[in-house]
C-alpha cells in the first residue's frame, strides 16, 4: 500500500511531523521556493496581461526531481506549505511541477505544527486557493516591474549595484525626510524647574503654572526673576486628586508587535527575530520530549486566539497565580480592519511549556524570544492592574508645582509583562498643609528635534502607514543596509549621502511611487485580489498606466549624478572649479570639477543643519603617514554599516587598511595587545584585542585607560544613559562608576 505524501516548506518540519504521524505518510520539503521569475531577465510579459514566465530556481532541480519520484509513488499528495501568501506560492508552483507525476493533490495548512493540528487538516483537505496565489504573484511583478526598470537607471545616473524597491524605496524616504526635520528644526531655549520637597518619601514636583498660566521660562533671566520670586518661600499643599486607575494588557503578538518588543527589549533586529520565531515554529530538540513546536506561526497580522488555547491560558492562569488574576469574562482582541484574520496570534503552542521548563534545551537566542512571546500571550488573558493614582499641587507663592504619584493596589498582569513606570509613590498630603522646601533646581535645556528612527519606530511607522507586510519589514531593512543607503548610529537609521542622494531622484521622478498613501493603497488591492474582489490583471494594468509614462520621463530627464552631486562651493585649490560630492568605494567625498586639471579633495562634514564644510586637513584625524607608500597620510574612514577603520588617503593607488585603535592595551593577562574598534555585519560597534584569535578579548562598550580606583581593574569603559555620560569598571564584580 503506498504512502501519502506531505510536502513542507522546510525540512526542520520534517522531523517534527513525522515523530506525531507514523509510518503511515512521508514527509519531503521543497527547501522553500521551487519557481521563480527568471534571475536575468524581466520574465513578465507586459504586452499580454502581465503573464509571468517562471523558471525552476538554480539549483532546486534535484529537489524537484525528488518530489516528483515521491509524488508518483504516493497515493495522495498533501501540499503543506506555510499558511500565508508566499506558501500558497510554493503550494501552487510545485503543484505544477508535479501534477502529472500524480494529479491527486490536495492543500492543507495549519496554524501550528502539533500532532492536533496536523490530524485535523488532514482530515479537512481543501484546493489550492488561486486568489491567495494571484495576490502572491501581483506582489511579486509588481516588484520586478518596479525594481528592474527603476535600478538600471540608478545605475545609469548615480552608480553601479544600486537598486529601487516598491516598499524599500518609499521606507528609505521616511529616514531622509526625517532627517530633513532635524536639520531643519531649531532649538529653543527653555528653563526646567523641579521643586524638592523635604518629606518621607521626598516629593519631586514639576513647575507647572506662574501666576495662573502656564509656565514657560524662555531664558536665564526669565529663571532669575522667577528665582527670586519663590526663593525662601514654603510650598504648601493646594490640592490633591486621587482616584483608582487600571492598565489593561496588550494583545498577544503578531509579527510587527513582536519584532519591535524584541528590538526593544532583546536589542534583537527584525531579521534576526524572524529567523529565531522559524525555528521555534519548525521545532526543537526538548531532551526526552523529542522535537516539539513551541509557537504557532509567526507570520501574521491578527490577534484572534483559538477558543481552546484561550480557555488552556485561563485554566493555567487560575492554577498558577488564582481566580483573582482572571478576568470575568475572556479577553477578545479586534484584529484591525487592513489585516488578513486567518492565522491567529503569536502564541506559545503549549501554555503549559513555560520558559523555565524549556530553557535548559534552548540557545540563549531561542529562549529570550520565546520568553517574551510566552509571557505577552498570558499576560494577554490575565486581569488588569489597578493603581491608585495620586496628583498633588504645591504653591510656593506665584508658582505651582504638580507631582504625581501611583500606588500599586493590584498586579494583575503586571506579575508576568513588567513595565516601567516614571512615577513614584507619594506620602499622605493634606490641602493647605505646610511643607518645607528642601531645594529647588533649576536647569538650561533645549527643545530636541525628532528622533530618528530605530527598527522598532520604522516598523511601526510602516505598520501604522499600511506600507507592505509584517512578513516585509525585515527584509527592507536589511536592504537599506546592504545598499548603504542608511547607517546605524545609536542603534538609529542614519542616511548616508548615496541614500539622500537616491531618495531625492527618486521622489522627484516617481513623486507618485514614493508617496506613502499611493504604497498603502496597493497593498490594499493586494489584499482584495486575495479576497476574490479584483484581478491581478486590473491591478497591474492600472499601476502600469502611470508607472511607464513616468519611467520614460525619468530616463529623459534624471540628472546624471556619477560624475558627481555640486555643492555650488567652490574649489579652495584653484578657484576655477566647484567641489562636487562623489560616492567612492570607500564612501563620499568632495573633489574638484576640473578633475585632472585639478586633483584636489577633501573630507566633508555636514553640520546639524545639514550644510556641507570643509573637514581642514589638521582635524580629519590624520594619524600621520603611510607606512605602506610613505606618501599618503592615514585617514578614517567609514565602512557601508556605519564601522570606521584607518585607510591611506592615496587610495584606490594605494590599498593600506587597518584597524582605527582606541591607544588603550588589552587587560588580558599575558597579552601585549592593544584594544581596537571593530563592527558587526549589523553596523553595531565592539572593541577587540588586535592579536586575535591567539587574544579573543571582546567588549562592547568603548575603553578607557584604567585602572580602576577601586579594584584596580586594568582599564575602564564608558557608558552612556539617558541623562548623562560616565566611566565604570568593566570587571563584574565591580559596581565602580564616576560622571
Amino acid at each position: 500500500m503506498s504512502k501519502d505524501l506531505i510536502i513542507v516548506e522546510s525540512p526542520a518540519k520534517i522531523k517534527t511531523i513525522t515523530k506525531f504521524l507514523g509510518p503511515g505518510y512521508r514527509v519531503e520539503a521543497s527547501m522553500g521556493h521551487v519557481r521563480d521569475l527568471p534571475q536575468k531577465h524581466l520574465g513578465v510579459d507586459e504586452e499580454h496581461g502581465f503573464i509571468p514566465h517562471y523558471e525552476i530556481i538554480p539549483g532546486k532541480a534535484k529537489i524537484v526531481q525528488k518530489l516528483r519520484a515521491a509524488a508518483k509513488e504516493a497515493g495522495i499528495v498533501y501540499l503543506a506549505p506555510d499558511p500565508d501568501r508566499e506558501g500558497e506560492a510554493i503550494a501552487w508552483h510545485v503543484a505544477e511541477l508535479i501534477r502529472d507525476a500524480n494529479p491527486n493533490l490536495k492543500r492543507i495548512w495549519f496554524n501550528e505544527i502539533t500532532a492536533r493540528a496536523v490530524r485535523e487538516a488532514l482530515a479537512h483537505p481543501t484546493d489550492l486557493r488561486r486568489p491567495l496565489f494571484d495576490s502572491q504573484q501581483a506582489r511579486r511583478i509588481l516588484d520586478r516591474l518596479v525594481g528592474y526598470k527603476i535600478s538600471p537607471l540608478l545605475w545609469a545616473k548615480v552608480q553601479r549595484g544600486l537598486s529601487a524597491g516598491r516598499v524599500q524605496s518609499v521606507a528609505l524616504r521616511l529616514i531622509v525626510d526625517r532627517e530633513r526635520e532635524r536639520q531643519a528644526f531649531v532649538p529653543e531655549e527653555y528653563w526646567d524647574f523641579t521643586l524638592h520637597l523635604a518629606t518621607d518619601p521626598p516629593v519631586v514636583a514639576k513647575l507647572w503654572r506662574i501666576d495662573g498660566h502656564k509656565a514657560q521660562i524662555p531664558n536665564a533671566e526669565a529663571a532669575a526673576a522667577l528665582r527670586k520670586r519663590i526663593d525662601g518661600l514654603p510650598a504648601e499643599v493646594a490640592a490633591v486628586q486621587e482616584k483608582e486607575r487600571a492598565r489593561h494588557p496588550k494583545p498577544p503578538f503578531i509579527t510587527s508587535t513582536l519584532q519591535q518588543e524584541a528590538s526593544t527589549r532583546l536589542g534583537f533586529s527584525a531579521k534576526r527575530t524572524m529567523t529565531i520565531a522559524q525555528r521555534l515554529y519548525e521545532g526543537v530538540e526538548l531532551g526526552e520530549g523529542g522535537t516539539q513546536a513551541l509557537i504557532t506561526y509567526m507570520r501574521t497580522d491578527s490577534v484572534r486566539i483559538a477558543t481552546e488555547a484561550q480557555e488552556a491560558a485561563r485554566d493555567f492562569i487560575a492554577e498558577t497565580f488564582g481566580q483573582a488574576f482572571l478576568p470575568e469574562t475572556a479577553r477578545r482582541y479586534k484584529t484591525k480592519g487592513s489585516a488578513q484574520d486567518a492565522h491567529e496570534a503569536i502564541r506559545p503552542v503549549n501554555v503549559r511549556l513555560t520558559p523555565e521548563l524549556v530553557q535548559p534545551h534552548l540557545p540563549a537566542e531561542q529562549f529570550k524570544l520565546y520568553r517574551l512571546i510566552w509571557q505577552r500571550f498570558v499576560a494577554s488573558q490575565m486581569a488588569s492592574a489597578r493603581f491608585w493614582d495620586t496628583t498633588a499641587i504645591f504653591a510656593t507663592g506665584p508658582a505651582q508645582w504638580r507631582a504625581k504619584g501611583e500606588r500599586l493596589i493590584f498586579p494583575g498582569f503586571l506579575t508576568i509583562w513588567p513595565q516601567h513606570s516614571e512615577e513614584a509613590l507619594l506620602p499622605e498630603l493634606q490641602p493647605g498643609q505646610v511643607i518645607p522646601v528642601a531645594r529647588i533646581h533649576e536647569e538650561q535645556k533645549f527643545t530636541q528635534p525628532p528622533a530618528r528612527f530605530t527598527e522598532a519606530s520604522l516598523v511601526r511607522k510602516l505598520e501604522e502607514l499600511g506600507i507592505g507586510r509584517p512578513s516585509t519589514y525585515a527584509t527592507i531593512i536589511s536592504t537599506l543596509v546592504d545598499r548603504n543607503y542608511v547607517v546605524l548610529e545609536d542603534k538609529a537609521f542614519v542616511p548616508t549621502e548615496l541614500g539622500c542622494t537616491v531618495s531625492d531622484l527618486l521622489v522627484e521622478h516617481f513623486s507618485r511611487l514614493m508617496d506613502p498613501g499611493f504604497t498603502a493603497a496597493l497593498e490594499t488591492n493586494l489584499d482584495r485580489i486575495a479576497e476574490g474582489q479584483t484581478t491581478l490583471q486590473e491591478v497591474l494594468t492600472r499601476f502600469a498606466q502611470d508607472f511607464y509614462p513616468t519611467l520614460e520621463a525619468a530616463r529623459e530627464r534624471m540628472t546624471a549624478v556619477k560624475a558627481g552631486v555640486d555643492t555650488g562651493m567652490v574649489c579652495p585649490q584653484c578657484s576655477q572649479g566647484s567641489l562636487v560630492m562623489r560616492f567612492g568605494k570607500n564612501g563620499p567625498f568632495l573633489g574638484c570639477s576640473t578633475y585632472p586639471s585639478c586633483t584636489f579633495t577633501s573630507e566633508y562634514r555636514r553640520t546639524e543643519q545639514g550644510s556641507i564644510e570643509l573637514v581642514p586637513h589638521t582635524e580629519a584625524q590624520d594619524l600621520g603617514p603611510c607606512p605602506a607608500c610613505q606618501e599618503g597620510r592615514l585617514t578614517v574612514k567609514k565602512t557601508r554599516h556605519g564601522g570606521r577603520f584607518v585607510a591611506c588617503s592615496r587610495y584606490p593607488d594605494c590599498r593600506f587598511t587597518a584597524a582605527l585603535s582606541t591607544g588603550v592595551a588589552c587587560p588580558e593577562a599575558g597579552c601585549d595587545g592593544e584594544l581596537v574598534e571593530k563592527t558587526t555585519r549589523g553596523g553595531k560597534t565592539f572593541y577587540a584585542c588586535n592579536r586575535y584569535p591567539q587574544c579573543t578579548y571582546a567588549l562592547w562598550d568603548q575603553p578607557a585607560p584604567g585602572p580602576c580606583p577601586s579594584c584596580g581593574f586594568p582599564i575602564l569603559v564608558r557608558k552612556r544613559s539617558k541623562a548623562s555620560s560616565f566611566l565604570a569598571c568593566p570587571a563584574k564584580d565591580c559596581g565602580w562608576r564616576e560622571k
